[in-house]
């Protein structure tokens, strides 16, 4: 009897050096296809530790085995009803299972390849393809009869049954490898011959397989791991200490399934420091880290998962299958699925990368701007200082025409009581002119100190009040979430004159709200998310009785609560607290002050910036900057 077996192999690209090779931002152009889809479940095979910016995410083995165990409740005894290819490196797989019918896509896209169910169909080209022809003259009507995962690797291998023309019953495997743009969709049979791929590749693209019909297929180990869960200890220390390198080190490139994050953990479990290589600890302590190391993967053999996102305040940083205890800066959000682990992982960091992809030059506009104002509020903040002892030269002055009388003619100082202080000062003359012309050079620089501090006093206080205003458009970009946010942003930026409007271009009429929230006692809160909006909520839309909230010589948001008439309860005041907190540079801290004040006390000075207000009246309060508990209404 054959048997057909469908095998996701998720491995990740290593230079010669033996680093990761990661994907970049660029590898974001296939989600905005995937989180338009309406579906049921998603599943993303991503390589171990792939780097997005400056996050590390523990994709490893022990996720994909959480995979496996949902995925078994999901097509395990499902028949493939129906197979198609909508693109060159994508199949469609329609399964009716006992749980209902679903559909699989699998992708070897080399950007971002990807496997999920979903309940949206893809169009398909009127003349399918000979590699999807050629799956449906073999698995077409195959039954999935098993779901496994071989020795903990990033491998998904679904096990299925069919009738060939004969009528006998055969099984065959179609083995999909997730590997950045070396994924493939491989078509063998039971034996391992492969009979076809998605993309072929001869000798002269790799050197470490081929992957054309009639070649043997096999799973690469170029790194020769282990399989954690079958480690006795006989063998567990032997080869961790024989390694010259941090012992969380040693543990990831031994086993197979365990990522950085995951190795880091078992350190943290075990009371080690993960820096140090495993030979300089004795024989007790390597001990107890298998204990602990076995203790940890036993979850997985038991199928007790505990798949959760680890956020840094508010941004999704890393996500596992098991707990990750040793992320004690992190907040913990338990999820009930993988499956929805992942997709709200990448649906929420390809909103906040694409962003900010779409936000650097407008970065770019501000920094510039800001560098170029900082060393002018220096420049003239030490010219400034220059002038604080502009009065002595006066009272030098009025002292040498009161006592100047006396001074010996090419004298070089002179001792006169000050009579504003009742101290006898010392006054340095120039020998070569009379005590009259000496007055008259101390007035002369006093006067000169005197016009010098009034005009850098305006000017200094212009320069502070435009790097303010950059500062809060700096924190705009940091709240800004679609882009829409951004063009509202880019607007402000051409009224205020940092860019430069094209003549033909019409001012842009933007469609963009503020955020909204509802408060625990079911007051309405509004958020501006730019300087534009923060002027719009508090001088168009907010009523003279409703509550102005904004973080205190911070920049930030204008925060409005809309009273209706009715006196706000503490809770309320805390809670818009939080908002004006966390929608400012002050975002993350744990202590922020907080001004507030009725509307009708808040007032904007003729000709000043957007979102620049002044106020002379108002109470504050000291409040985290911690939103989760709060109900947010609309605006994203």
């Amino acid at each position: 009897m054959l048997t057909i077996a469908v095998i996701l192999v998720i491995i990740p690209l290593r230079r010669a050096n033996g680093q990761q090779v990661f994907f970049h931002s660029s590898d974001y152009g296939i989600l905005s296809f995937i989180f338009g889809l309406k579906r049921k479940i998603v599943l993303f095979f991503l390589p171990n530790n792939l780097r997005y910016g400056e996050f590390i995410m523990a994709f490893d083995g022990i996720v994909v085995a959480a995979l496996v165990h949902e995925l078994k409740e999901n097509l395990t005894d499902g028949r493939i009803a129906k197979i198609a290819q909508p693109e060159t490196d994508e199949l469609l797989l329609t399964v009716k299972s006992p749980h209902g019918q679903h559909r699989l896509l699998i992708s070897a896209n080399a950007s971002l390849p990807l496997v999920y169910l979903t309940d949206t169909n893809k169009p398909s080209p009127i003349t399918a393809p000979n590699f999807c022809m050629l799956l449906r003259k073999h698995i077409s009507n195959g039954r999935i009869v098993e779901i496994s995962q071989p020795k903990l690797e990033r491998i998904i291998c679904f096990t299925i049954e069919h009738f060939d023309e004969l009528g006998d019953l055969c099984r065959k495997k179609l083995i999909v490898e997730i590997m950045g743009k070396h994924s493939n969709i491989i078509f063998c049979s039971e034996d391992g011959l492969i009979i076809d791929s998605i993309k072929h590749v001869p000798a002269q693209m790799s050197s470490v397989r081929e992957v054309l019909p009639g070649r043997e297929y096999f799973i690469p180990d170029t790194m020769h791991k282990k399989d954690p869960i079958a480690t006795e200890w006989e063998e567990f220390f032997p080869l961790i200490c024989e390694k010259p390198m941090p012992v969380a080190k040693a543990l990831y490139t031994s086993f197979t399934g365990i990522s950085p994050v995951t190795a880091e953990e078992i350190c943290f479990l075990s009371g080690i420091d993960s820096d140090i290589p495993a030979k300089e600890y004795d024989h007790d302590i390597l001990f107890h880290l298998y204990t602990q190391f076995t203790i940890y993967l036993s979850a997985v053999k038991e199928g007790k998962f505990e798949p959760a996102i680890y956020y840094d305040k508010q941004e999704p940083k890393e996500f596992s299958a098991l707990a990750l205890t040793h992320l004690t800066g992190y907040e913990k959000k338990l999820l009930p699925s993988v499956c929805e682990v992942l997709l709200t992982y990448y649906s929420e960091r390809s909103q906040i990368t694409r962003i900010r992809q779409k936000s650097v030059d407008l970065r770019h506009i501000i920094q510039i701007a800001l560098e170029r104002n900082r060393k002018k509020y220096d420049l003239q903040t030490r010219q400034l200082k220059d002038t604080e002892n502009r009065d002595k030269y006066k009272v030098y002055g009025e002292l040498i025409n009161a006592y100047g009388y006396g001074v010996p003619e090419g004298a070089k100082q002179m001792e006169a009581l000050n009579y504003y202080t009742n101290e006898t000062v010392t006054i340095p003359l120039d020998p070569t002119k009379t005590p009259q012309e000496n007055a008259q050079r101390f007035f002369a620089k006093y006067n000169k100190q005197k016009r010098t501090f009034e005009a850098l006093t305006q000017l200094s206080q212009e320069t502070k009040d435009e790097i303010t205003y950059l500062e809060s458009i700096q924190t705009a970009l940091d709240i800004a979430m679609t882009e829409d946010d951004l063009a509202a942003i880019k607007e402000e930026l051409s009224e205020t004159g940092y860019i430069r409007r094209k003549a033909v271009r019409k001012k842009i009429k933007l469609k963009n709200e503020p955020l909204h929230y509802l408060s625990s006692d079911g007051f309405h809160m509004y958020v501006g998310k730019n300087n534009l909006q923060n002027d719009a909520l508090t001088f168009d839309f907010a009523a003279g009785n409703d509550w102005w909230f904004h973080a205190k010589q911070a920049p930030g948001s204008h925060v409005i609560v809309k009273t209706n008439g009715e006196e706000l309860p503490d809770r309320t005041f805390e809670e818009a607290g939080r908002l004006a907190a966390y929608y400012s540079s002050m975002r993350g801290s744990e202590k922020v002050e907080i001004d507030y004040v009725e509307k009708k006390h808040v007032k904007k000075p003729k000709g000043a910036k957007p979102g620049f207000v002044v106020y002379y009246t108002n109470y504050s309060l000291i409040i985290d900057s911690d939103i989760r508990d709060l109900q947010k209404v609309s605006g994203v």
